[in-house]
Parts: C-alpha cells; structure tokens; sequence
C-alpha cells in the first residue's frame, strides 16, 4: 500500500501573542492572544478555507505563515522545510514558493510604479528573466492570465478600478510559479458585482495552475465555492474543520451554525433557522476561560468555562471543538 503523501503545508500549535506595553518606561503588562495553538494542513492543489468573524486572527496566521510576522511560538513546515528555522537567504527561496494576496488592492500597489514594474518586481528581486525583453513577454503573459491585456502595462494603480487592481496584485503574486498563495480576503474590498469575477479567476488559476491556497474570508458562502475544506476560527482559536459542502450542509459547531445562517439566500424555503448569537466578540486581550465561544453559546454548560475543547473527531475528515455530545 502507498504511504499517503506528506501534507505541503503543516502547521502545528501556531500561536501569535501581542504584547501590551504600558508606563513611561514601557514594560509588559499582558498580551493580545490573535492566535492560540491552531493546527492544520494545506495538501498539494488544495484550497483550505479559513472562516471567521473579523477579529478573530485569520489574516495574522496567513502572515505568520508567511513568517512576514514571526510567530510566538509553533511549527510551520512547508515542503519538509521548517519555515521557522530558515536564514534570510533561505526565506527568501521559500518566498518563490509562497505568496499572498493582500485584502486591500490599492494599499498593496505601489503607487509610484507602474502595472510593467509592479508585476516586474518579484521577477528581479528573485533574479529571474534578466533579459529585458523576456521579462517584458513574462510580464504580459502573467497580466493575460488575469484578464488585464498589455495597454494597462503603463498605467498606474489610481489608472485602474479597483478589480483591475487586485488582478494586477494576483498576476505579481504568480510571478515566481508559487507552489502555494495566502489569499487574505481578497475580494472583500471590491464591489459585489467584481468579487464574482475575482473569485471566478482564483478558481480557474486553482485548476490551471495547480495552485494550493489558503483562502481567508468571512463569507462562508463564497468559502464554499472555491474551497476543498474549511476551517472555522473564533478568538484566535480552530472550532470546526471539514470537507467544504459536508460541512456548510451540516454544521457540528454552534459558531459555524451561526455562520451559516447569516448567509442570505433568496430562496426562502431553503433558509434554515435564523442562529443569533449574543453579546460581542470577546477581546483577545482578555479571553474567557475554557471554550472561548462559551459567552455567546446558546449551548453553554458548567465545563465549558473550566475545560479548553481539543479539536476531536466525530466523522471522517471531520473536526470539532466542542465538549457536548448532544450537540453533536
């Protein structure tokens, strides 16, 4: 029997911890929890979805990944290499096979340059296409990959609306041949009307290229389309991880019912049971003890503020932080 194959991207207990200085003379006096011992794993062409409220730490373990923020502590392996323990020069070999798509298409272009240098740029940084003219070749054929032709090589990023600037943000990210991309919530600051059109272009890329992806969003509904799996994060924490459709279809964890059922549908027969959760999101600073979701759980007990839920598994590829079996 064929061993299965070692995952591309394995992370183990990531945690990112703030640190809260405070005085005239600064010293610590506690720490912003972002993110507090998650583990998962991305397989070769995969999209991992990460779902979640805003807050609750999914751009920091994209970045943390990425190591453009080191972590607190954990481990990070990518391709057998542990991306932690990496010098300067071999970050910058893991960087040829790891990008990511910023949230914000115009704060992630510069806006001094223009379409030709921006996508140009990876390529002499990494010391690929020296030759003029194949870079120029390289540069148009990656802006054709995302639906930008060659006329917007000379135009600069306030030339531009702003899907036509994230394509450009995605067509520097494919500059190197990446093996795997963060996508940092990438359509959520375009109109609704160009998010369809982006999402359509990551999902073709997926299938052409063979791109793996971790896909940050906290539109669950988007998530579902483009992703193979999801993982739902709350307060810096995992709560639930699955198979996409399985999982939107039969939500395990209180957190992601809630999710799901603040996606508008316009079928009203298909609308399920409004899930209302009360009170806010805690702050990271000060989080509940136990689970915690606990202080918004419709399905609080006694052990939920005493016990930290391990994330268990009660199905094939099926993965839930919760200590109550009858909810699940």
């Amino acid at each position: 029997m064929t061993a299965p194959a070692e995952p591309l991207l394995a992370v183990a207990n990531l945690r990112k911890w703030f640190e809260i200085r405070r005085g005239v003379i600064p010293r610590v006096v506690g720490a912003v929890r972002a993110v507090d011992d998650v583990s998962f794993t991305v397989k070769s062409r995969e999209v991992l979805g990460l779902a979640g409220e805003s807050g609750s730490g999914k751009s920091t373990i994209g970045r943390s990944v990425l190591r453009l923020i080191e972590p607190t502590a954990g481990r990070i392996m990518f391709g057998g290499e542990d991306v932690r323990a990496l010098g300067p020069k071999a970050l910058r070999r893991f960087r040829r096979k790891a990008q990511i798509v910023f949230q914000d298409p115009f704060a992630a272009l510069d806006p001094k340059m223009t379409v030709a240098e921006i996508v140009a740029e990876p390529l002499q940084v990494q010391g690929l296409c020296r030759d003029p003219r194949a870079r120029r070749d390289r540069v148009v054929s990656l802006l054709e990959s995302v639906g930008i032709s060659a006329e917007f090589l000379a135009r600069k990023p306030d030339q531009m609306s702003g899907g036509q600037r994230q394509r450009v943000v995605i067509a520097r990210a494919l500059a190197v041949d990446p093996l795997f991309v963060v996508a940092d919530e990438p359509v959520s600051a375009l109109d609704v009307s160009v998010q369809a059109q982006i999402v359509n272009l990551l999902e073709d890329l997926k299938e052409r290229l063979g791109l793996a992806m971790l896909f940050i969003s906290h539109d669950i509904a988007v998530m579902e389309y483009l992703s193979d799996r999801i993982a739902v994060i709350y307060l810096g924490r995992l709560m639930e991880v699955g198979p996409s459709e399985e999982l939107c279809r039969n939500p395990k964890h209180p957190y992601t019912e809630a999710l799901l059922s603040a996606v508008p549908d316009p079928d009203p027969s298909r609308r399920g049971k409004r899930v209302l959760l009360a009170g806010d999101i805690p702050s990271p600073a000060n989080p509940p003890s136990g689970c915690v979701f606990r202080t918004r759980c419709p399905y609080v007990i006694a052990e939920c503020a005493k016990i930290v839920p391990p994330l268990r598994a009660v199905a094939p590829d099926r993965y839930v932080a919760c200590l109550r079996d009858d909810v699940l």
